[in-house]
């Protein structure tokens, strides 16, 4: 890939321009998503955002969010702009595969790719330009990065800062995570400075659940979650019929699974949900177990050193019998 400084001097001319992230975007990729759309815009680009799927309902308060395209829905709409587009920008994802049922039409397009993301192991190969930093705490700061590299810091405008501060304020546990670095304060500094409201924009990302998801939590915390205490594990299996019985929408899991973490002594996390056609799952860890190379190795998956996920077409029983086989395995390192 080339560098990203390449196209700063090509910015100023209008284009039509794509921006996608992964499928099921959280608040790190529509945040950083939008937050590179209103930036763009104001040079007169004609610019589409597109999201694999469906995104969660706490995230459509952010600027622009309404103009977003969910290509599963307005498939026709959304290739169209594909194909008419000059650049494509992809964001917070790390291979094609994340993109779920664009990977193909992705993969014909003859436009120019730009890749800026701060995962693990990224398919390089198919992209012109490109940042992987998995140093960044979240892709929003790396939105940051480009929009202060590019010169125009002036265009941070309070769209531009509520978009960044939802990803980066969310990806870093609100600052708690070892990713937090001082340039993430400077940067939230300087987002305060072009009139960002925090407070609210914490209000639209928490305050904004429905009643059915607090008491799926509580059923889940109360009869689906396990302790490992001689692997320092806790595992949290969540069997559809809850999904249907409490209607969890897309989002609803969301953060659910750093609960366990809150125990003393638990070093490794992990929610596995039955979503009928795979199994879903999401490992954290504090310290030095890497839950990156553990998805990789066990559930066709990766992520971060401290957060990863992944996906199994298996009943979840043997998921779950292949989750207690990985932490016996694991035993060493989860327990020094």
């Amino acid at each position: 890939m080339k560098p990203l400084s390449d196209i700063f001097p090509l910015l100023a001319a209008p284009r039509n321009i794509v921006i996608t992230f992964h499928q099921k975007p959280d608040a790190d990729a529509m945040g950083s998503g939008l937050g590179l759309y209103n930036f763009l815009i104001q040079f007169g680009h004609k610019v589409t955002v597109i999201s694999p799927t469906n995104w969660p309902g706490f995230l459509s308060w952010m600027p622009g969010a309404k103009k977003v395209l969910d290509f599963e829905m307005q498939n026709e709409k959304a290739v169209n702009a594909l194909k008419k587009a000059e650049w494509l920008f992809c964001l917070d994802f790390n291979v094609l595969n994340r993109t779920k049922n664009m990977e193909p039409v992705i993969e014909n397009l003859s436009c120019t790719k730009i890749l800026i993301d701060h995962h693990q192991q990224p398919q390089t190969e198919v992209f012109d330009y490109g940042l992987s930093d998995t140093n960044k705490s979240s892709t929003a700061e790396m939105i940051f990065d480009f929009i202060i590299n590019s010169g125009h810091s002036e265009m941070i405008n309070t769209e531009v800062s509520e978009c960044l501060y939802a990803g980066v304020m969310t990806d870093t546990g609100s600052f708690r995570f070892n990713s937090t670095s001082a340039d993430v304060h400077k940067m939230v500094a300087r987002l305060k400075e072009s009139g960002l409201n925090h407070s609210q924009v914490h209000e639209n990302l928490f305050d904004n659940f429905m009643e059915g998801r607090f008491r799926f939590f509580g059923n889940t915390l109360l009869n689906r979650m396990e302790i490992f205490y001689e692997y320092n594990t806790a595992l949290i299996a969540i069997p559809q019929k809850d999904l249907i019985k409490f209607n969890v929408k897309t989002g609803d899991t969301e953060g659910l699974v750093n609960f366990p973490l809150s125990i003393k002594g638990i070093k490794l996390a992990a929610v596995i949900i039955d979503r009928g056609d795979e199994r879903k799952s999401s490992f954290r860890s504090k310290g030095g177990f890497d839950v990156n190379t553990f998805a990789r190795k066990y559930f066709n998956g990766g992520g971060h050193f401290n957060a990863a996920g992944g996906k199994n077409k298996e009943p979840i029983e043997e998921v779950i019998a292949k989750f207690k086989q990985a932490i016996k395995e694991n035993k060493e390192q989860l327990t020094n």
